[in-house]
């Protein structure tokens, strides 16, 4: 008890200098200082936005729940030829199918006769990389996860071939974003300059296939 005691009051005398500091400087803002200000926002507001942005996107995807995608896949499987060799999608969420992989398959008739929907999933720790065949979830259909460190450049070409497999196509999706607000204007311009995940891994760009669907935000 008596240790809880001595911690708030350390933190409350941490609070209080904290306090001190941060209004003395209040007095350099008249004399120049809210230059400093004006500069940190312009990065600040841009990292809202886009952060801001990235939720309200994933929100608007509309990603078909595992359930829900697999009747729809096993009909198609079996109606239509498939291509020969492995053809690889990228999810965020295993459980939940993105729209460019229903509209792949669904719409495009897109199905290999091995479907891989891997998952690449940031890890707490800096550096790191584990990577495991997930489940078979049906015919033609199985998932496979790396888990990474936050600072890995992970090879994903190599790692699936030390695991035996060979992939003959990656597909990737590339959002398209129409919208009227002026906020989220300014996030599909940084969205175009900001570089597609696939350029942060090792991919072969000859395999490469992006899938543009168009977003109302």
């Amino acid at each position: 008890m008596r240790k809880s005691w001595a911690l708030a009051l350390l933190s409350l005398f941490v609070f209080l200098v904290d306090i001190v500091y941060l209004s003395s400087n209040t007095f350099k803002i008249p004399h120049g200082g809210y230059w400093s200000i004006i500069i940190a926002a312009i990065p600040f507001i841009v990292i809202m936005i886009y952060t801001k942005g990235q939720r309200r996107l994933y929100t608007k995807l509309k990603p078909m729940p595992l359930k829900s995608f697999l009747p729809t896949y096993v009909e198609f499987f079996k109606r239509f030829s498939k291509i020969k060799g492995t053809g690889l999608f990228f999810a965020r969420d295993i459980n939940m199918i993105p729209p460019y992989i229903v509209r792949t398959m669904f719409a495009d008739n897109i199905i290999y006769e091995d479907n891989l929907i891997v998952s690449l999933e940031k890890i707490d720790e800096p550096f790191g990389v584990n990577a495991y065949t997930g489940s078979n979830i049906t015919d033609g259909l199985r998932t496979f996860v790396i888990e990474m460190g936050y600072m890995e450049v992970v090879d994903v070409e190599h790692i699936l071939m030390t695991n035996g497999i060979d992939i003959k196509t990656i597909f990737y999706g590339l959002e398209d974003i129409s919208t009227n607000n002026f906020i989220w204007k300014i996030f599909s311009l940084i969205k175009k300059l900001t570089p597609s995940y696939v350029q942060f891994y090792k991919l072969p760009s000859h395999k490469l296939r992006g899938v543009i669907y168009r977003i109302e935000m």
